[in-house]
């Protein structure tokens, strides 16, 4: 007859079998920490043909099928352990029990290495260890000190990510990517292009990353498309990979949260509810099917019809409207590529705007900004066509709503007219047919338009005209249009433009102010080469209340004006690249209080060869700047801030100072080339700030390598720190060896960026054998501080004296016309 002994935990348990064959009451002494020996004495002193009985003297009997209590066995025979050190053999059950959490099966490979190697038995105490068991101590030994570092305060995404692409340790790998859900969403989202290429190119590593990006994906549709982008911009022409898979799974909207119960309605009782709330709700109204997704000439090109509002139930498409959106915004920059006349381009582009501005508002959302919003309308005049020679880059503004995902979308309004006088009071329209498109207005601001282009900016006006006469509004509506007719909305002028004929006193007064005033000795006048640059030097604080001022959706109280960068023919991932270095260069010296100035932006990979930019704000290049003024940079900054010995003066240039330091040691650090002065900007404080970073590492313009400074500095940017031997000119070569400090201290964060992203050579710059080992070269880990000193010095001095930076400007000016 098998004995079996009942064990429970590490406290005393009063087991009448346990009374019945010890014949005592209470626990030996000293159990709760010899447990091992109290259960040796309780097995000694049961006689070996005993017959389990109960308390009462009746025999037991178990059943043979019936599972027993674990049986505890000798040392000889393999077992598991608990945490009392009492081995029980494998139970012929457990296959069919839960598997314990991934997190803890992930600790537990953490705890005790490889469980084939710990649960050997263990040798005899005479025998002496051998090297074998030496070496698994001390990997169990390694392995503790892994996990005590992986739940420490002081771990963070940074060295999740490094230990996640270096560990080829199953047990690590999934204990890390279980991590990844503890950490906030934004430290993760910054790393995401790393794990997206450790997705494509580590199959081990996607198997464990695949849960959280699923959750995630799940959770956000702005992280489920940001991650089909990168995936697509990333991934090879596997066509069946892991990454191809998720990506495919992603669009086609077969990963998305779950319907929640008893929130389900159909679409009949969605909309029959909808059509039940008051007009003065500012609901807007919308069809329950997307059939019209894509058409822009339907006016619903970006409405999915769901009625669900942010939990939706019904299976609407929600990614669908805003891959539509953004498509359209990168088929007018296609398409613009094609116009070769510049001139021409703007008045093309703001037609096409406007063309899309017709299917506004929509749950459609910029990527470049962080925050919950629905884009409202796309002021088409205020768009413009950047400075390029060969791509058709444009910059254009958005208005958008902030919510938090609850609120309903408003109306399609008309813009703000002067009322006519006795005119009648605006009324709600109660049918989805008497929402009046908006219509073509001139822009108050004719400083944008083109003077020269009149005849191509006619042409396309007489399209939009015949758009909008198609789509003329109902009788009972026309009282919206507040005096405004579609006649006069019709009536030319002998150059091409149109003009409404309802235009207030107020208005008359202030173009005619306008027209008579003298501009400020540093605003720009109109450029047909580069009719940006007028765009880009009003002040952001001016243009946001123009702007604010003259929508018809300024009041709503969430009301901001966002601006993007749109461009195709780019490959813009060395940019994203470079911006993560940027950032993560900007943390270190906020880390060592180093007051070095970067400025990094926003980058949004859509595949390989298109993207959005987020513009830099109250800024102008150094080419403008120059060809505007004809004065040189220090002349510009006193007329800008004031004379030299002026406060203002002082400030922007400690800020001119500081910025051109950090962006001198950035350039030595990245090797940045293609530094002409259409790529270099200068802020309303003075900051240089650098754009453009196509060409880092080991490529360059055409590959020829001719930049062969550390980094740009000209005689001009000397002159406004007073010269060389000046205070100024010192400090700036003391924030360059303290921000070269700072950035040695913190470089194993910023060089395991760039080894990721080397996987699959990808990246043009990546490419050579030697640019991670020369990228991390130049934090000169191995010298002093004194070396340190003299190898600032002679950057400085190399790179004043140049000989290919002067070169280079002249042959951009002779090619391109950059100043």
């Amino acid at each position: 007859m098998v004995r079996k002994i009942v064990v429970v935990g590490v406290r005393y348990y009063e087991d009448p079998f346990y009374k019945h064959v010890t014949g005592s009451s209470g626990p030996p002494a000293g159990c709760g920490h010899q447990r091992n020996r109290s259960l040796d004495s309780v097995l000694q002193r049961i006689p070996e043909d005993m017959t389990p009985t109960s308390p009462q003297g009746a025999q037991l009997w178990l059943p043979l099928d019936a599972p027993g209590p674990r049986l505890a066995l000798p040392a000889k025979v393999p077992a598991g352990s608990d945490d009392s050190g009492i081995h029980t053999p494998p139970d012929p059950n457990d296959e069919d029990r839960p598997q314990p959490p991934a997190a803890a099966r992930s600790r537990e490979s953490l705890d005790s290495g490889n469980p084939e190697e710990t649960d050997k038995p263990p040798e005899p105490p005479d025998t002496l260890p051998t090297t074998s068991d030496i070496s698994t101590a001390e990997t169990s030994k390694n392995k503790d000190f892994l996990l005590r570092l992986f739940e420490s305060k002081l771990f963070d995404m940074s060295m999740a990510i490094s230990y996640l692409f270096n560990s080829k340790e199953p047990g690590v790998q999934m204990y890390l990517a279980n991590k990844l859900f503890s950490f906030p969403h934004e430290d993760v989202d910054f790393y995401l292009p790393q794990l997206a290429t450790m997705y494509i190119e580590m199959g081990d590593v996607a198997d464990v990353l695949r849960p959280y990006l699923v959750h995630r994906c799940k959770q956000s549709a702005e992280f489920s498309l940001r991650l089909a982008w990168l995936l697509t911009a990333f991934g090879g022409d596997a066509k069946r990979s892991k990454a191809t898979k998720l990506r495919d799974s992603i669009l086609a909207e077969e990963i998305r949260p779950a319907a929640r119960r008893g929130h389900h309605r159909s679409q009949s009782e969605a909309r029959g509810h909808h059509r039940s709330q008051s007009d003065a709700s500012a609901l807007r109204v919308a069809t329950p099917s997307g059939r019209h997704l894509g058409d822009l000439a339907s006016g619903r090109a970006f409405d999915n019809g769901c009625l669900c509002g942010e939990q939706c139930s019904c299976g609407a498409p929600r990614l669908a409207p805003q891959t539509q959106f953004l498509t359209a915004l990168t088929n007018i920059g296609r398409r613009l590529a094609g116009v070769a006349d510049k001139q021409c381009r703007n008045g093309w582009l703001r037609a096409e705007l406007a063309d899309l501005d017709l299917n506004l508002p929509a749950r459609v959302w910029l990527p470049l900004h962080k925050r919950p919003h629905h884009v409202l309308r796309i002021p088409y005049h205020a768009a413009a066509v950047l400075n390029s020679k060969d791509k058709a880059p444009y910059i254009m503004y958005v208005e958008v709503l902030e919510t938090e995902g609850h609120e309903p979308l408003p109306p399609r309004l008309l813009p703000p007219a002067p009322p006519a006088p006795h005119s009648p009071p605006i009324r709600h329209t109660k049918s989805e047919e008497n929402l009046v498109p908006e219509w073509p207005a001139l822009s108050l601001y004719s400083g944008l338009d083109d003077a020269d282009a009149g005849d191509c900016w006619s042409h396309e006006e007489e399209e939009l005209g015949a758009q909008y006469a198609a789509r003329a509004p109902a009788p009972d509506s026309v009282s919206q249009m507040s005096g405004m007719s579609v006649a006069s909305a019709q009536s030319t002028s002998s150059c091409g433009s149109r003009e409404s004929l309802a235009v207030g006193a107020g208005e008359v007064r202030r173009r005619l102010a306008d027209a008579t005033a003298a501009p400020p000795p540093n605003e720009f006048r109109h450029d047909p080469a580069d009719p940006s640059a007028l765009a880009l030097k009003e002040s952001w604080e001016s243009k946001l209340a123009r702007m604010r001022s003259s929508s018809q959706y300024g009041a709503l109280s969430g009301w901001r004006l966002l601006g993007c960068i749109v461009k195709v023919g780019d490959d813009l991932r060395q940019e994203l690249l470079a911006a993560q270095l940027l950032r993560r260069l900007r943390a270190a010296w906020a880390a060592e209080r180093v007051p070095l100035r970067l400025r990094p932006y926003e980058i949004v990979c859509l595949d390989r060869e298109c993207g959005l930019i987020q513009p830099v704000l109250n800024s102008v290049s150094l080419h403008q700047i120059k060809k505007q003024s004809g004065k040189s940079l220090r002349a510009w900054l006193e007329l800008e801030h004031g004379p030299p010995n002026s406060e203002g003066f002082l400030r922007a240039q400690n800020n001119f100072v500081e910025s051109a330091a950090a962006y001198a040691l950035t350039s030595y650090l990245l090797q940045l080339k293609d530094r002409h002065n259409g790529n270099i900007l200068l802020d309303s404080a003075g900051h240089i700030i650098h754009i453009d970073f196509g060409f880092i590492f080991s490529t360059s313009p055409k590959n020829l390598g001719f930049e062969s400074s550390p980094f740009k500095l000209t005689q001009e940017f000397v002159e406004v720190m007073d010269g060389e031997g000046s205070d100024m000119f010192e400090y700036f070569k003391i924030l360059i060896l303290k921000g070269l400090i700072a950035a040695r201290k913190h470089c194993e964060q910023i060089i395991h960026l760039v080894e990721i992203m080397r996987m699959g050579g990808q990246l043009a710059c990546l490419r050579s054998s030697s640019a991670v080992s020369s990228f991390r070269a130049r934090f000169h880990e191995g010298r002093t501080e004194p070396q340190l000193q003299a190898l600032v010095e002679r950057l400085v001095r190399d790179a004043l004296h140049s000989l290919s930076t002067r070169l280079y400007d002249n042959y951009q000016y002779y090619t391109n016309g950059i100043l």
